[in-house]
């Protein structure tokens, strides 16, 4: 078996805001670091496991940042390796494809290509487009309409394809799998309540490269998520943003963090006013971008400008006070950990005097939530895999 490194990544999110404030120039710096690890660890592919842009229709700013970097990554002696996630646009993302490909950039968006690697060497890459259940689950012949039955069709094609291949195995894929942990920033992809995949389902293959949770994470030891590598919430202040470098010299996988540059550190404060303004622990958060929770018993006049006065980055201002009977929270606060389903739930309660929703309008809720995603997906071609194309003759 020969050597093979790849660099492993996802969720790039290009033109995404944190806050109101453009993440573009982060992202560039660390697109600028992917290509000098790339030539500094003599890595032979870059994979990139979804959601590479951050929405279905880019901004020409961010299309040329990305087309920048992948003519930069082929000449520094990589091949890409890309999928699509649910953000990305599967046919933009996918437009000339097949010319990339013999440019060393591989795209897979369609349904079609599941089952179809990428071959490096003895290694074959599968590249799992996001699978919204939906839409893909009969035509990979799936029994449910779930992510877990998707994927594990998908699966079978992928172990299909090894098993008369032969040689080793690694599979990209976009999914909420079991014992991975969450942020604040990923976008909701259940379906009837339930968007875990089992980690079960990549049983057998050499290393299975998983986007679309933010923070890095080892979910086994051939399972793992890269992250994120730019911050997108305040929720992933305790992360550390980069990729993972995978040696597939050996009969197990090594695979090395690497941390990608920070222009700006997260701070999460929390205390009174002039408590924050005076302690000496938080001069670090003098440079970082800031979300600051006031314990005050009443709320102080000028809070945020005098915030601003020691903690020029401050992006976010909350108030609970100590005390308080009932928290002093926006809806938006309220509602921010709840699903859409949930948020219907309680809304239907609410406008009946209190009886909530039984389980048969849950149901309901839940397939219209699911309907309305999908139907959005479809017109802005956002997060749906590419159908099957038809060659034939008219």
């Amino acid at each position: 078996m020969g050597s093979v490194r790849l660099l492993h990544t996802s969720d790039w999110h290009l033109g995404r805001s944190f806050h109101g404030v453009g993440l573009l120039a982060a992202q560039a710096a660390h697109l600028d670091h992917l290509v000098d690890v790339v030539r500094t660890e003599r890595v032979d592919a870059v994979l990139v496991s979804g959601d590479v842009y951050d929405r279905a229709m880019p901004a020409p700013d961010t299309v040329a940042l990305l087309s920048e970097t992948l003519e930069r990554v082929v000449d520094a002696g990589a091949a890409v390796v890309l999928s699509s996630g649910n953000h990305d646009s599967a046919i933009r993302l996918g437009f000339a494809s097949g010319l990339l490909e013999r440019a060393g950039v591989h795209i897979r968006t369609s349904v079609a290509d599941v089952g179809r690697p990428v071959l490096l060497g003895d290694v074959a890459v599968h590249p799992l487009p996001y699978l919204e259940p939906a839409l893909v689950a009969d035509v990979l012949g799936a029994p449910e309409r779930t992510h877990a039955a998707v994927l594990r069709a998908a699966m079978d094609r992928v172990r299909a394809d090894a098993a008369v291949r032969g040689g080793r195995t690694v599979v990209m894929a976009h999914a909420f799998v079991s014992g991975g942990v969450g942020s604040e920033s990923e976008r909701d992809i259940s379906v009837g309540g339930v968007s875990l995949v089992p980690v079960e389902v990549f049983d057998g293959v050499d290393y299975a490269a998983l986007g679309h949770l933010h923070g890095r994470q080892r979910v086994s030891d051939t399972v793992r998520y890269s992250g994120s590598p730019v911050a997108m919430s305040f929720s992933e202040w305790a992360h550390r943003k980069g990729g993972l470098l995978v040696d597939l010299s050996g009969a197990a996988p090594v695979v090395e963090e690497v941390d990608a540059p920070v222009q700006r550190s997260l701070a999460v404060l929390r205390g009174r006013l002039e408590e924050l303004l005076a302690d000496p622990r938080h001069t670090d958060a003098e440079r970082a971008w800031c979300q600051v929770t006031l314990t005050d018993p009443t709320r102080p006049l000028g809070a945020m400008e005098r915030l601003r006065r020691r903690f020029p980055h401050t992006l976010e201002l909350r108030f609970e006070p100590e005390g308080a009977a009932v928290p002093l929270r926006p809806y938006a606060t309220r509602v921010r950990e709840a699903s859409a389903v949930e948020v219907c739930c309680d809304f239907l309660g609410h406008v009946r005097g209190g009886r909530g929703a039984d389980d048969a309008e849950r149901a309901l809720l839940d397939e219209a939530v699911t309907a309305a995603r999908v139907a959005r997906g479809l017109a802005d071609d956002e997060g749906v895999a590419a159908p099957a194309r038809d060659t034939g003759a008219a």
